[in-house]
């Protein structure tokens, strides 16, 4: 199937006098007839429910739908993009490990790995994403244990070089991580490109309507964990709270991964998705393939405008021709990149601030990628953790504005920015 096909038909496929639709399986728990049937699930021998903050029926098919867009061979879905992001890294890397991660990466991601997973003892090295091949290759350590980016940084919109990461992850035997939520898997399928395992914040354009939160995690099933075993103990080494099962060896490179993920992880931490939350999000991943070729097409009719306007100073939009990232777009984005543009306003951030008083169609918020257009200021909000040295670093200026392109009519959005500038 194509991916249009995909977004309405892939993960579900009723029978004979079912719901068309998802079901919504709102259950805690399920019942068995007998102790042995539910070991069995428990020893993970059997394919089964026993509890929702595991695995619920209605979850499993939307993930399967996510991994069949990405052409995943395993996926889960989670509360949060920040919990996919953290379940990711966390799963194969532990107190005494390493990770390289690209320093353009989402504040919040950035956060969770130079803070709070330092405090868990993981260290982390912090990549410019357009380094050279030298400096690469002097951030892996003999404990390095995954290489983490963004296909599209947010806010920066730098494109990242997957093929060339993947490349240099696999020289020394980890796999490359790479969150697609801002091109989504109708933009791009990195997997083609040489990654390994996909994350999303599911929030944004999968949902799409500021409905529900939620994230998911999709394996390629192409890394091979067991031909370097010595780096993947917890996948290649006997889990003693599973009966001595060996996640690799048992599940194989399709399954291992999300298995230990869930079984661990799910099992322990428990950011789960709601039943309904999925729900919703299927109602958005429907409509997936649509919204996005209109998010891109607006986009690009704005960018020119703001491009144009004799009070922005830049605009930053890799659908631009001249922008530095113009041809790596065109190769691993050939249809469009996302409906997402940062930009400056002249005098600075009091000028911006200003500009976006006067907005009508456009809403301060601070979220992103759905279908509403929306506007924010992040060095005064996602960011605000992040020195000024660290938001440079990190791609974003202080006077950057993010406006994420609504599927609205093209022309309302450009008149409201036009007035709004006019009186900055």
């Amino acid at each position: 199937m194509r991916q249009e096909t995909k977004c309405i038909q892939a993960g579900y496929e009723p029978k004979n006098g079912e719901p068309r639709m998802i079901p919504i399986i709102q259950s805690t728990t399920f019942k068995y007839d007998s102790s042995e049937a539910m070991g069995r699930l428990f020893d993970l021998e059997d394919s089964g429910y026993f509890y929702s903050r595991l695995q619920n029926p209605t979850t499993d098919m939307v993930a399967a739908k996510i991994a069949a867009l990405e052409g995943g061979t395993a996926a889960m879905l989670t509360a949060s993009g920040q919990a996919a992001t953290f379940y990711s890294v966390f799963n194969i890397a532990g107190q005494g490990d390493h990770v390289i991660a690209s320093s353009t990466i989402y504040g919040g991601s950035f956060n969770l790995f130079n803070v709070t997973m330092r405090r868990m003892g993981i260290d982390f090295t912090f990549v410019d994403p357009d380094c050279s091949d030298e400096e690469l290759e002097a951030a892996f350590r003999p404990n390095t244990k995954a290489v983490f980016g963004e296909t599209i940084a947010n806010p920066a919109l730098i494109v990242f070089d997957i093929e060339r990461f993947a490349k240099a992850a696999h020289a020394h035997g980890v796999p490359l991580i790479i969150d697609n939520t801002f091109a989504t898997p109708i933009n791009c399928r990195p997997f083609e490109w040489g990654a390994d395992i996909v994350t999303h914040s599911t929030t944004k354009y999968m949902d799409g309507h500021d409905a529900t939160l939620g994230g998911c995690i999709v394996d390629s099933g192409h890394f091979d964990w067991m031909a370097h075993k010595e780096k993947f103990p917890g996948l290649c080494t006997p889990d003693e709270s599973y009966h001595g099962i060996t996640y690799a060896e048992k599940f194989g490179k399709e399954g291992a991964y999300i298995t230990k993920c869930t079984a661990q992880l799910m099992r322990d931490l428990g950011a789960m998705q709601s039943p309904m939350n999925a729900y919703m999000l299927n109602l958005g991943l429907e409509s997936l393939d649509v919204r996005m070729k209109r998010h891109v097409a607006n986009a690009q009719k704005v960018a020119e405008f703001l491009n144009a306007h004799e009070k922005v100073v830049w605009v930053n939009y890799p659908g631009l021709p001249g922008n530095k990232y113009y041809e790596r777009a065109k190769k691993y984005m050939p249809d469009g990149t996302c409906g997402v543009i940062s930009f400056g306003v002249s005098g600075g951030r009091k000028a911006a601030e200003e500009f976006m008083k006067h907005l009508k169609v456009a809403i301060i918020a601070t979220h992103v990628a759905d279908a509403h257009t929306c506007i924010l200021h992040p060095a005064s909000s996602t960011h605000r953790q992040m020195t000024d040295e660290e938001l440079i670093a990190g791609g974003v200026a202080p006077d950057l504005v993010r406006l994420s392109v609504g599927i609205e009519n093209v022309d309302d959005i450009i008149e409201d920015l036009d007035q709004a500038l006019a009186k900055a």
